[in-house]
């Protein structure tokens, strides 16, 4: 029986005196989704392999052996030409068996001074560095989309919300911005992340390290490591790099979220501030009238997929002792799955952006409603020395009898308004325009259509770097 069983590849079967069913085969096996680490799984063997030739645990010839059997092995994996095997369970144990075929001992001895649990904890992170990468440069692309659509609407009035009331004019270009704002700072939270995905496990091997005479800054260096893990036990065991990353991530989406709300709000003929592009709608299969945005809507329905992601990982490592634990091939998917709908709902958003068709007539006569520049009337009568408190009330007074005769504040004459306060002079109406609203917010993260082209050119110089 233990014969049969070593011919199958199980790295663990001597110790055992009946095989595994091929249902628990099946519910253990993680091949089939971790198969997608497996060229990372190649460079940290080979990476390790170096070292093991560098300090004399294998010859020359072993790493020669090896670096030409990984070698075919990678061409075979490109092409799509590999043989997964459900029995070998996972990736690293189908491409050692691989690899044992191809160049015989050589390929045995590429385990020594290792395990399987330093071994997937530095693949997994290997690979969640490059897709950072990716994400970051995707999140570069989709900040830039916003700063030529802001560029181009940093005049361009619309009513700011509080509560969806109308609250005070802002331009289209400064709310823009805003959403820039946030997909900066999930820009620097990915850099941060990196750093601690960036730390080497290899060398701790199951759980306490190896007696043999391995060089962990050696292997650290050659796959780009800044720092390696320095505690064995945890070094395996730790997931808090997976679970960081993932809070990151679900921040990304609740910023594309949020940013989805308002463009399905903003879309619909209701308020009509602005229309997508046909490619990213579709239409009703009994009503013929209808462009529904159903980009934005999924990406809204995506985020709760993130945030369960996150949740998962959390429940995942909250009862586990040190060290390793089976439990922990349950972290990949969710991570897998995280990156993906972050990667795409990036990409997509980022050709989306540049196609979104702006009404301006729609959003300025939107902002002549409710009473948006009755802030303004009263920072007037501040300024004419009248304290703010009592500003405040005498422009609710105004707002009041003009709601009850439907008319707008900058449609009440001189002498009406002056009726609320003698202070009100012929210069009032410079400040009841939702031009000279939001030109008044002339400072730095104000409206203003200058501040807004300020920070544009300052977003632009910061991108660029």
């Amino acid at each position: 029986m233990t014969s049969q069983l070593h011919k199958k590849g199980e790295a663990w079967s001597a110790r055992f005196s009946e095989p595994v069913s091929e249902l628990v085969k099946r519910y253990t096996a993680s091949v089939f989704f971790d198969k997608r680490m497996a060229l990372f799984d190649i460079e940290g063997s080979l990476a390790h392999a170096d070292m093991l030739a560098a300090q004399g645990i294998i010859s020359a010839q072993d790493l020669a052996d090896i670096q030409r059997g990984m070698t075919q092995i990678r061409g075979e994996i490109e092409r799509g030409e590999f043989e997964w095997q459900l029995d070998l369970e996972d990736v690293h144990l189908n491409i050692e068996a691989r690899l044992t075929a191809l160049i015989g001992d050589a390929g045995k001895r590429l385990h020594t001074g290792r395990s399987r649990n330093d071994q997937v904890a530095t693949d997994i992170r290997l690979w969640l560095r490059s897709e950072i990468d990716r994400i970051g440069t995707h999140l570069g692309d989709l900040r830039s989309a916003l700063l030529d659509l802001a560029e181009q609407h940093s005049a361009t009035i619309l009513p700011g919300f509080t509560h969806l009331q109308v609250a005070q004019p802002v331009t289209f270009g400064h709310h823009l911005m805003a959403y820039f704002e946030m997909f900066s700072r999930d820009a620097e939270r990915m850099i941060d992340v990196r750093r601690r995905v960036n730390r080497l496990p290899l060398g701790a091997a199951a759980l306490a390290g190896t007696s043999y005479p391995i060089d962990r800054e050696r292997v650290a260096a050659t796959l780009g490591f800044e720092e390696v893990c320095t505690n064995s036990l945890d070094a395996v065991s730790d997931r808090d790099f997976a679970i960081e990353f993932t809070a990151a991530a679900a921040l990304v989406m609740t910023h594309i979220s949020r940013f989805s709300e308002e463009l399905v709000l903003w879309m619909s003929p209701r308020v009509g501030f602005i229309d997508l592009a046909d490619r990213f709608c579709t239409g009703s299969s009994i009503m013929p009238q209808k462009k529904n945005p159903d980009v934005p809507e999924l990406a809204r329905g995506k985020t709760g997929r993130v945030n369960g992601h996150l949740i998962a990982l959390l429940t995942l490592m909250k009862g586990q002792p040190l060290a390793y634990n089976k439990d922990n091939q349950e972290d990949k998917e969710p991570l897998f799955d995280t990156v993906d709908t972050v990667i795409d709902t990036l990409r997509i958003f980022a050709d989306m952006v540049p196609g979104i068709k702006v009404r301006e007539e729609n959003m300025r006569n939107a902002a002549l409603q409710g009473f948006s520049t009755a802030t303004d009337l009263a920072d007037y009568l501040v300024k004419k020395g009248l304290p703010f408190r009592d500003a405040h009330e005498i422009v609710a007074h105004a707002v009041k009898i003009c709601s009850d005769r439907d008319i707008d504040l900058a449609d009440l004459s001189l002498a009406e308004l002056q009726k609320f306060s003698p202070l009100v002079g012929e210069d009032v109406f410079g400040f009841l325009t939702l031009e000279g609203s939001v030109s008044s917010r002339n400072h730095i993260g104000g409206t203003a259509p200058e501040q807004v082209k300020r920070a544009i050119a300052a977003a632009r110089a910061k991108l660029a770097k």
